[in-house]
C-alpha cells in the first residue's frame, strides 16, 4: 500500500475537516478497503453510517447502497464517489414493474433484496439480506412469499422453509456466471478444503458448496474453520479482508471471472475528489423515503437466531 501513500495522507485530511466517515463494501478494490473506517456487506455499513456521528458519508459502493444509507441517515450527506458504479441486479427490476406483478399475486407479501432501489423497496413489504432471507420469510404470515429480484437466493430460501417461494427472474451477473466444472476442478485440485459459496450462485453451484454464506458469514466462517485452505465462491473484493484477517490461511478464488466491474469502478482518487468536492450527494425524498425506510424497518425488527 506504500505506493497510495500520498493519496492516503490527502484523504485523511479531508476526511477530518469534513468530519467524514468512510464506508467501503466487502467487494470494493484492495486499497479503498485499506483506507476505510468500515468495511462490511451493504446493510451493515448503512447501520453503521446512521450511528456514526460524521456529518458526511462517503459510501465506496454501488449506488443502491448510497440510496440505503441516505434513508437510514436521512439528516447526514451521503456522497457517492463514482455514479457510474451501478448494480445490473438492482436494474433488473423497477417499480413500475413491481406494481404490475403485484397486482397478479393478490395480497402474497413482497420480500425485497437489498440490492434493490429505494423505489423498488417502498413498493415492498419488507426487506432482506442475504444474510437473513429465510428469516425474513418465516417471519411473514402465510405461507406463500414471492421474493425479488435474485431468483438464486430465493431458491436458495425454497430450500430452507416449507413456505411456497415465488420470485423475479433476476441475478447477479458475477455469480451467475460462476459453473459447476470450474467448481469441481478446483475442489479436485485441492483436496480437503472446503468450499465455501454465496447464495447468490446458482443452485448447481450450492449444491457443490460445504457451505453457503452471506459476505459476513464467510468472514465468519473463515475465522471459525480449523481448514488451512478455504476454497471461495463469491467476487474477488472479499479475499483483502479473509486473509488480512486470518495471516495463517489460505483462500483461493475458484473463478477468475468472479469480479464485478462496478464494485471496481471506485479508486481511492474517486474518494478523494468526492470528499473535496462534497460530490455526488445522494438523496431520497419524501414519499419514497419513508415507504423504503418501513420495508427496512421491518426487517430489522425480525428476531435473530
Amino acid at each position: 500500500m506504500e505506493k497510495y501513500k500520498k493519496l492516503f495522507d490527502e484523504i485523511n485530511l479531508l476526511r477530518r475537516q469534513r468530519n467524514a466517515v468512510i464506508l467501503a463494501h466487502n467487494y470494493q478494490r484492495d486499497e479503498v478497503q485499506e483506507i476505510a473506517d468500515h468495511c462490511g456487506d451493504s446493510l451493515a455499513l448503512s447501520q453503521m453510517a446512521a450511528k456514526s456521528g460524521a456529518e458526511v458519508i462517503v459510501f465506496a459502493g454501488v449506488h443502491f447502497m448510497a440510496e440505503s444509507a441516505a434513508i437510514l441517515a436521512p439528516n447526514k450527506t451521503v456522497l457517492l464517489p463514482n455514479t457510474e458504479a451501478g448494480c445490473p441486479m438492482a436494474d433488473m427490476i423497477t417499480a413500475e414493474k413491481l406494481r404490475e406483478k403485484k397486482k397478479e399475486l393478490g395480497g402474497v407479501p413482497i420480500v425485497c433484496y437489498v440490492n434493490t432501489s429505494a423505489e423498488v423497496k417502498a413498493e415492498s413489504d419488507i426487506c432482506c439480506t442475504s444474510a437473513n432471507a429465510v428469516r425474513v420469510a418465516e417471519s411473514l404470515p402465510g405461507d406463500e412469499v414471492y421474493m425479488i429480484p435474485d431468483m438464486n437466493l430465493s431458491r436458495y430460501v425454497q430450500r430452507k422453509t416449507k413456505k411456497k417461494v415465488s420470485f423475479w427472474k433476476g441475478f447477479c451477473p458475477t455469480h451467475e456466471y460462476l459453473k459447476p466444472e470450474v467448481v469441481k476442478r478446483m475442489k479436485a485440485e485441492n483436496p480437503g478444503a472446503p468450499f465455501v459459496a454465496h447464495p447468490e450462485c446458482a443452485p448447481e453451484i450450492l449444491d457443490l458448496a460445504d457451505e453457503v454464506r452471506s459476505t459476513s458469514g464467510m468472514y465468519d466462517f473463515a475465522k471459525a474453520s480449523k481448514a488451512k485452505k478455504i476454497l471461495v465462491g463469491t467476487e474477488m473484493g472479499i479475499l483483502y479482508r479473509l486473509r488480512k484477517e486470518n495471516p495463517g490461511k489460505e483462500f483461493v478464488l475458484v473463478s477468475r471471472d468472479l469480479i464485478c466491474p462496478n464494485m471496481k469502478v471506485t479508486t481511492l482518487e474517486d474518494v478523494r475528489d468526492s470528499l473535496r468536492d462534497m460530490k455526488t450527494r445522494i438523496r431520497v425524498e419524501e414519499p419514497i423515503l419513508s415507504r423504503a425506510r418501513l420495508a427496512l424497518d421491518r426487517m430489522l425488527a425480525v428476531p435473530r437466531d
